[in-house]
């Protein structure tokens, strides 16, 4: 053996043999370093026996599960860089048939999330329940359960209260799980999983949504400013420089009547006429663009009478229905309602190439439903996306404010349908 060894004396051989001798060890190892005849080396280890005076050796090549081992603690070393620069905790989580909870695994990352140190969590695995807020536990349990069920990766977000910082956090929880002990009817479930701290997106969130509600609430602002000054213009319209532009008609059919019979002055005369003619119908005109008078007598008579106009102005036949005779509108949802209805024709006329549109107003319980359809061209979502697409938005803001929804999708059979949705005022 001396002869076939690396480092290995005769003194150190009977040293390492002498228990054999001087107690009732019933073998020694020896781990040796063994030599073969090209000059390589191999590590093996050895129970060393003595049976009547002979000592037996039996060795087995350690080669292999050395280099297993310097892989695995390779592969450890890498697994713990990763883990202590990943932000959060990395851990693994048990739970029980009998519903007994275990940690068995947390990364370092755990007192600075949680504020507990991983001892303590594997401890008492219930502290980290005793983190969740109440209202957000119920969510908590249902996905775990959800998750364990079906063996679909468990995706949580809730906030805990971290009493030792007197902090509210937002944290996720994403883990894959696994069945363990088979042996019982009903097997434990582990999951390996990471949580992050995720306060700050969910604040950014929540400022971005206040935000978008705020700017909603403007746009909604702006557009009833913008009517209520379309309808007081139009009214002075109608009523001082209509009124005016009727007196100053009247007044020149009573001079043309006690002119004298000049061809000169009776052309003028006439000429003005018609020009206040001309003015008081561009007067009507402006006043009814500006707001339709006919949304006095209510939104079913002036989407009909808006049907019909388009339908003479754009030469596109346009049926129009309703399951009622009257709907009762507060008159900013059917001033909304009526605008909405007219840059929905016009988008027709200008992009849709159509030959038949249909209208449906439909009155519920608790909305109303206006429909608009064409057998056009359709629209698809990189028409709706376009920068400059004012005309589909306004509608979209139009709708929001009245806290409706507006859908815009093609038809099978080919063309658009435009649906408004808006719930009735409750005031």
């Amino acid at each position: 053996m001396l002869n076939v060894t690396r480092g290995l004396s005769e003194k150190k051989l009977t040293e390492a043999l002498q228990p054999l001798r001087t107690s009732n060890a019933e073998y020694v190892p020896l781990e040796l370093t063994l030599v073969r005849r090209d000059g390589t080396t191999y590590p093996i280890s050895f129970r060393v026996f003595l049976s009547h005076s002979m000592i037996i050796a039996i060795g087995n090549d350690q080669t292999a599960s050395i280099a297993s081992a310097q892989a695995l603690g390779l592969s450890e070393s890498r697994f713990r860089a990763i883990v202590s620069n990943m932000p959060g905790l990395v851990y693994q989580f048990v739970r029980q048939h009998n519903g007994e909870i275990s940690f068995p695994y947390l990364s370092d990352g755990c007192h600075a999330l949680l504020g507990v140190t991983p001892s303590q969590l594997r401890s008492d695995p219930t502290l980290f329940a005793d983190l969740i807020l109440p209202e957000d536990m119920p969510s908590y349990i249902d996905s775990m359960m959800a998750s364990a069920r079906t063996l679909s990766a468990w995706n949580w977000e809730g906030r805990i209260w971290i009493e030792k910082w007197k902090d509210t956090k937002w944290i996720n929880l994403r883990a894959t799980p696994r069945t363990i002990d088979q042996s019982h009817e009903r097997p434990g479930v582990a999951w390996d999983g990471v949580m992050t701290n995720i306060t700050q997106s969910r604040l950014e969130k929540h400022e971005i949504r206040s935000s978008r509600e705020q700017l909603a609430e403007l746009s909604a602002h702006i557009e009833l400013v913008k009517e209520q000054e379309r309808t007081r213009i139009a009214r002075e319209i109608h009523d001082d420089l209509g009124g005016n532009l009727t007196a100053i008609k009247m007044a020149m059919a009573l001079l043309i009547r006690r002119l004298p019979e000049t061809p000169e002055l009776l052309e003028k005369a006439h000429y003005v006429e018609a020009l206040a003619d001309r003015s008081i119908e561009s007067a009507h005109r402006i006043a009814a663009d500006l707001r339709p008078s006919v949304l006095d007598f209510g939104i079913v008579a002036a989407l009909e009478w808006h049907a019909k106009e388009f339908e003479k102005q754009a030469g596109i036949p346009c049926s129009f229905s309703s399951n009622c005779e009257e709907i009762q509108l507060d008159p900013d949802q059917a001033t909304a309602l009526f605008r909405i209805f007219q840059e929905a024709l016009t988008n027709i006329a200008k992009h849709a190439h159509a030959s038949r549109v249909t209208v449906k107003l439909a009155l519920s319980k608790r909305c109303v439903d206006l429909e608009v359809a064409d057998n056009g061209r359709g629209i698809n979502t990189a028409d709706r996306m376009k920068p400059k697409s004012f005309g589909i938005r306004g509608m979209v803001e139009r709708a929001n404010a009245l806290g409706g929804k507006l859908h815009i999708s093609p038809i099978a059979a080919g063309g658009s349908l435009v649906r408004i949705k808006i719930p009735l005022s409750t005031t």
